[in-house]
């Protein structure tokens, strides 16, 4: 099974301004309107008629929803709702289905090895899936009071669940079970020089993640079987939290930059907050996961190595596991001092960018092209909003 490959992103063409945003002429954002309404896939245009405030209307800037602050907020919809999948698969067999988060009934084994990174990380899981499901909700009641369309994914709910005890068996959105997952994370928030911003790489914390394809969850009840396997799978998943959040940890400021309303300025900045605090927990468990020499796949035979992070290469003062708030780096500029932020936050392209990051962690593994079509259209139309 081949990963689907993203096409082009428009915004390339378009954000090719001397400032990252820029100000645009009027005859420019008339165009750029009319570009993303005619973006739309079936499902998708925007109702922006009873949206556009004019000067001659006089509303208060904190009342204007703009076509741009439409397009921002139906990719972050589309972006919670992927978040909810695969929270909810997690929660299922390694957190506490409750009424608050229902499904599953939950995987005794899975949990416990899930839980040698902390013993509370049932509860954070749970917490976690539950915020996913109140963002996606809410943003998508936003939209439909402010007489726009919301966003629905429930047409491409047709990857397989998990076969292991515990697990529903309803279609998906995400595939948890093929993943590649980017761990580079760790070192860029240690890291006192580097800064994607500026086009810096930063290198693997754990390189035999970002190779081949890795299960999170067990896929039956016979990867439970192996107690190191099982423990690499419990692993996987830890360092998976973390590759999640801090993507949602740069997209909303990244996305923030281009709203106009105050309101949807608001519900970007009050709800990216919650992704850093889950970003800066899953940061700290991490840490804490047990050293693998060698698990090997007993299905695919690919390997994985969970080294001592306290030990060379790692280690040190700026590697330490425990180490949870960002190390100061470069921003805006390298002649400035360094200063302890998000990174990257640079905009030009954000969603773009976070789209095809979620597909080479290998969450889409399976997904149809009017899948990547659809995903692909949202994130166009976030990415050429521009702030009026």
């Amino acid at each position: 099974m081949t990963k689907e490959n993203l096409a082009p992103t428009a915004s390339s063409e378009a954000a090719s301004q001397t400032s990252e945003i820029g100000a645009a002429s009027p005859s420019k954002n008339l165009k750029r309107r009319s570009f993303l309404k005619g973006l739309g896939v079936a499902g998708a245009a925007l109702s922006a008629g009873p949206l556009l405030a004019t000067a001659a209307e006089a509303s208060p800037r904190s009342a204007i929803v703009t076509v741009g602050d439409v397009a921002i907020l139906r990719f972050l919809a589309a972006a919670e709702i992927l978040e909810t999948d695969l929270w909810q698969q997690y929660n299922e067999l390694g957190g506490i289905p409750d009424s608050e988060v229902p499904g599953g009934t939950g995987n005794r084994r899975y949990t416990n090895a899930i839980k040698k990174l902390d013993g509370d990380m049932d509860q954070y899981i749970h917490d976690n899936t539950e915020d996913e499901m109140t963002h996606e909700l809410f943003i998508n009641a936003y939209l439909v009071s402010k007489g726009a369309e919301p966003v629905s994914l429930d047409q491409f709910r047709n990857l397989p669940s998990s076969q292991a005890k515990g697990a529903q068996q309803i279609g998906r959105l995400t595939n948890l079970m093929q993943l590649t997952v980017d761990t580079t994370w760790w070192t860029r928030y240690r890291s006192r020089t580097l800064n994607p911003d500026f086009g810096d790489t930063l290198p693997q914390a754990i390189p035999t993640l970002a190779v081949g394809q890795h299960t999170a969850i067990p896929r039956t009840d016979a990867d439970l079987a192996d107690p190191t396997f099982l423990q690499a799978i419990a692993n996987t998943a830890g360092f998976h939290f973390a590759t999640i959040e801090q993507g949602g940890s740069s997209l909303y400021p990244q996305l923030a930059q281009r709203v106009t309303g105050l309101e949807v300025l608001r519900i970007v900045l009050s709800i990216g907050g919650t992704e850093i605090m889950h970003f800066q927990t899953w940061s700290d468990k991490a840490g804490n996961a047990p050293p693998i020499a060698d698990a090997v796949d007993p299905v695919t035979g690919v390997h994985v190595t969970f080294p001592d992070l306290n030990a060379p290469p790692l280690g040190g003062e700026d590697f330490q596991t425990n180490l949870i708030m960002p190390e100061p780096t470069a921003f805006l500029n390298r002649r400035l001092p360094p200063c302890s932020i998000i990174r990257p936050t640079r905009t030009r392209g954000a969603a773009m960018g976070a789209l095809k990051a979620l597909t080479a962690d290998g969450l889409f593994v399976g997904q149809s092209s009017e899948f990547f079509n659809f995903m692909h259209t949202l994130a166009a139309q976030a990415d050429l909003a521009v702030r009026e």
